[in-house]
């Protein structure tokens, strides 16, 4: 469903990202771990050119990805769910989760208040389908962003550290969610820091340094045996 092929990108004088290759199956959780800084969100967001790699090629459900079609090709294949929820502050939760599939999948109003209320389901949140995002816990307000994403019914979802910008106690929501949607035939590709649900959701680990793919593999393998010294060492870190 994803392919890239020798990515690189640069921010000015910045080597960010250094012959990333990476492919990514249909139906495959693909979570990417690694320090701060090592280039794990730009990797996903040269997937669906929010960042356009200063050179390397990246192919979506077989397609080349190029400035002048990435808009239709990524609106057919691909949501993604952000640090920040972006949802829109003026607009109730069924209008934010409506807004795509009317504008974008030219659905009716029913079909698209069908689709948004069976998604709010998906992430338990049917009651604040008529509250305005701000009167919602940061949780609450991942877990509409995640019916957001559903909503535009793509097969591909990238999550960018969907957790980071919640507290310890609503983390745990959002994860379960996350959990529940692993089960479906959906693409995830997940940055995370929450070596958890890593373990439990992956079909593989990839771990990032330094703007590069350091290893690869199975949860088992990443949590039991991995092989490069950087990954023993991020992992002896964070994991007691």
């Amino acid at each position: 469903m994803i392919k890239l092929e020798k990515v690189n990108k640069y921010f000015g004088d910045l080597h960010v990202l250094k012959d990333v290759t990476l492919q990514v199956a249909e139906g495959e959780k693909l979570v990417i771990i690694g320090p701060s800084g090592s280039g794990k969100s730009t990797t996903v967001r040269c997937m669906n050119f929010l960042e356009e790699p200063t050179s390397g090629q990246v192919y979506i459900n077989g397609t080349l990805l190029t400035h002048k079609n990435k808009r239709q090709l990524i609106r057919d294949n691909m949501s993604m769910v952000f640090q920040q929820f972006n949802l829109y502050p003026h607009m109730t939760v069924l209008k934010n989760l409506t807004l795509a599939p009317t504008k974008l999948l030219h659905k009716s109003k029913q079909e698209a208040e069908a689709l948004a209320f069976h998604y709010l389901e998906v992430v338990g949140l049917t009651d604040k389908a008529h509250v305005y995002p701000s009167t919602l816990s940061g949780g609450q307000q991942q877990r509409i962003a995640i019916a957001r994403a559903l909503c535009a019914e793509t097969k591909i979802i990238l999550f960018d550290e969907p957790t980071s910008a919640l507290d310890p106690e609503t983390i745990q929501e959002v994860l379960e969610v996350m959990v529940r949607l692993a089960k479906e035939n959906i693409t995830m590709v997940v940055v995370t820091h929450e070596m958890g649900f890593a373990r439990q959701v992956a079909d593989r680990v990839v771990f990032m340094a330094d703007g590069q793919i350091l290893e690869e593999g199975s949860p088992e393998h990443f949590f039991t045996d991995p092989q490069h010294e950087r990954v023993k060492q991020f992992l002896g870190k964070i994991i007691k």
